[in-house]
């Protein structure tokens, strides 16, 4: 599997895992706005558009500055997420 593909199954998984375990949380505060940026960023894969367009680096740095959850799992996923993200860039 290439390293788009891996980004495009790790940003799936993130916004599973805020529709999952967050599903009241992602409708207000940094939580909203990384889901967004999420799901933003799966439209521009799907859709073939530039990599360079994906914005979802910053989102561990904005739940940790946010929530001070510091063991919380999702923000594994977060930085899984945005190191697959620098490494195609």
């Amino acid at each position: 599997m290439d390293k788009k593909e891996q980004l495009k199954k790790q940003i799936i998984t993130v916004i599973n895992v805020l529709e999952k375990d967050y599903s009241n949380e992602i409708k207000k505060d940094i939580l909203q706005l990384i889901y967004k940026r999420y799901k933003n960023a799966l439209k521009i894969i799907e859709n073939n558009q530039g990599i360079n367009q994906v914005n979802i680096s910053g989102g561990v740095r904005a739940y940790m500055d946010s929530y001070n959850d510091y063991q919380n799992p999702l923000l594994e996923q977060l930085h899984k997420a945005e190191k697959l993200l620098k490494e195609l860039i």
